[in-house]
């Protein structure tokens, strides 16, 4: 089942009549205060979230059976280690809000070697996210990346990175919910 949340005013995240049979949730522009009650989504296998509350990522590191993620917008956010958790994740998408783009601001993290993890991390977009060394060294361990795509990163970076591990730097799939544009 889609659960699709658009601009909803309310301070918290809603429960759902039947929150196991949710599989795929979108929470768009909202004004939660926070996603911890995420936490009762417990088969969520697709996360689409855009402008993220928290300040860490620990609301989402418990939906053990996520496979795709998108965070458009987590400015309050500087460690991704809570990711490390999601072991199915095959899918993550981290950006900026577009707009940030042309502004030149970043969401900076600390290390991007929990992504690295991830067992099954097939495709990966940091735009806009970077550690502060704007180097994607941490992510040549990562053991099923296919694809990497990343902005503001500097040219010479993604140069030698693109050179040293062979991948592609195509766009991730989209999240497979059909409903979704």
């Amino acid at each position: 089942m889609l659960l699709d949340l658009m601009r909803d005013k309310s301070k918290a995240l809603p429960a759902a009549g039947d929150v196991a049979a949710v599989t795929a949730l979108r929470v768009w522009h909202c004004k939660y205060g926070s996603l911890a009650d995420l936490r009762q989504y417990s088969n969520l296998r697709t996360l689409v979230v855009a402008t993220y509350p928290d300040a860490d990522l620990e609301p989402i590191a418990v939906l053990e059976q996520l496979e795709y993620l998108s965070l458009v917008h987590l400015p309050n956010v500087t460690d991704l280690a809570p990711l490390s958790r999601l072991r199915r994740l095959r899918t993550a998408r981290l950006s900026t809000l577009p707009s940030w783009d042309s502004s030149g601001k970043v969401t900076a993290v600390e290390s991007l070697n929990p992504l690295a993890e991830l067992p099954h991390l097939a495709h990966l977009e940091l735009f806009g996210v970077r550690p502060e060394e704007r180097s994607l060294r941490d992510l040549e361990i990562a053991p099923s990346l296919v694809t990497v795509r990343v902005s503001k990163y500097p040219k010479r970076e993604t140069r030698r990175f693109y050179a040293k591990t062979g991948l592609s730097d195509a766009y991730a799939p989209g999240p497979g919910v059909a409903d979704w544009h």
